[in-house]
């Protein structure tokens, strides 16, 4: 017994080991996951931070590139007013030249006319062609200012379209960027809870199988202790009947020597009986008959004794054959008393043992359902987390899209607000997105 004793025990210690480690497994498990959820983390992080910074750099270089923009079509457009305008002057002047020449002949062919009133009409003639080319020359300048400054005007609306445009692909690329790695994260979280479900699954497992292996060892120690003590229990009987049957002539000669000296003191008691009986017949008998009276007293004596010899060879056979016939009865039923009860407690052990086992699976049973349910229950709220971290990721979405489009809203108003005040009117519309676009 107390090897099994130490047998359960050692069986004890082999489950607390187990379970020691598969927890130790476990924590290290989880420390992975978490390590691996913070690398994740940090890695949006940085990929959001480098994003950021391209993004300034981008729209950085984006103004300065539209500033270079605007300041070379200034040029242009100031350098090719000023061809106009010289081709303009150029072309008065020559219109001047024909005009004057034109007067002159015209003066020329009228002799009679006074040479100071020549020179008076010349002289408003010529005023009458700088005024109205001063005003052509004005109204030009006029109108150059305003092809400019609409040009400028325009052209501002442009980089202002532009950078809503630009401001939109950057809101897009960004979004779609964080979108990516919540799917990212959620992907690996889901993975996550998978190989924690493949572990589960795995330790509690080895955990029954090894509970398993251990009832099925001790069942086995129980079957062969329990042989081992119906062999032990049977020798004993045995080796007790054996010693009884080596011990029964002894008793028997015991007995016999009782009986014998019940027939010893049988004859002495028949002696003194014949010895009364002889005194008594020869006192009240006459002399002559004393002689026929003894020898039918000794006769009636001799026959007497020899019945009880008789009568105690009889009763010696009659013992030895009722006590050896009484030694195997007793014998044989206590086999078979030690048979049945040997086979009770055969049929108890296998019955406690066929309940042991049935507990012990009705507990994996147990088990396995618990860890089902468990793993459900994680599911359903991993679900729900990631369900509701879409929701809360479309929200921001849709209202960083809003207030993107109603700040460029405002802003493209305002412009043309101011542009109407500087008299420069629509200078178009600007075509947003589609909502679907958005």
């Amino acid at each position: 017994m107390s090897g099994y004793k130490r047998m359960r025990r050692q069986h004890q210690k082999q489950l607390i080991a187990l379970e020691n480690r598969l927890k130790a497994e476990m924590d290290e498990h989880k420390l992975r996951l978490q390590k691996e959820v913070e690398t994740h983390a940090n890695n949006t992080y940085i990929e959001l931070e480098r994003l950021a910074k391209r993004h300034t750099a981008q729209t950085d270089k984006e103004i300065k590139a539209a500033l270079a923009e605007e300041k070379r079509t200034q040029q242009q457009i100031l350098v090719q007013q000023k061809k106009e305008l010289t081709t303009f002057l150029e072309n008065q002047k020559k219109e001047y030249r024909l005009c004057k020449d034109k007067i002159k002949e015209e003066m020329s062919e009228d002799p009679s006319t006074p040479k100071e009133e020549k020179q008076e009409r010349l002289s408003r003639h010529k005023e009458t062609v700088q005024r109205s080319q001063a005003e052509e020359e004005a109204y030009l300048l006029t109108q150059q200012r305003l092809v400019y400054d609409k040009s400028c005007r325009s052209l501002k609306r442009r980089t202002l379209v532009r950078r809503h445009e630009f401001e939109q692909e950057q809101m897009r690329e960004e979004l779609n960027k964080k979108k990516t790695q919540k799917e990212m994260e959620q992907a690996l979280m889901i993975r996550q809870d998978e190989s924690t479900q493949e572990l589960e699954s795995r330790q509690l497992q080895m955990l029954q199988r090894l509970r398993l292996e251990l009832i099925g060892l001790q069942h086995q120690t129980e079957l062969e202790n329990q042989e081992e003590y119906n062999g032990r229990r049977q020798r004993e009987l045995h080796r007790k009947h054996a010693l009884e049957q080596r011990q029964q002539p002894r008793n028997l000669k015991t007995l016999e020597m009782q009986i014998k000296k019940q027939f010893q003191d049988t004859c002495k008691v028949q002696n003194k009986q014949y010895k009364a009986l002889r005194n008594h017949q020869l006192e009240v008998a006459p002399k002559s008959e004393h002689k026929g009276i003894l020898k039918s007293l000794k006769e009636e004596q001799t026959r007497k004794l020899a019945m009880l010899a008789e009568q105690y060879e009889h009763s010696i056979n009659e013992m030895m054959a009722s006590q050896a016939m009484r030694l195997n009865e007793e014998q044989e039923a206590e086999i078979q008393a030690l048979k049945q009860q040997l086979q009770q407690e055969v049929e108890l052990l296998d019955a406690y043992q066929n309940k042991t086992k049935a507990q012990t699976e009705a507990q994996h049973e147990k088990e396995q359902l618990k860890l089902q349910q468990k793993v459900s229950i994680r599911r359903a709220h991993l679900e729900q987390k990631i369900e509701e971290e879409l929701d809360s990721l479309q929200k921001e979405r849709t209202e960083r899209i809003k207030q993107l489009f109603e700040r460029q809203e405002r802003e493209m108003e305002m412009f043309e607000v101011e542009s109407a005040r500087l008299g420069f009117g629509s200078l178009g519309s600007l075509d947003f997105p589609k909502e679907e676009d958005r």
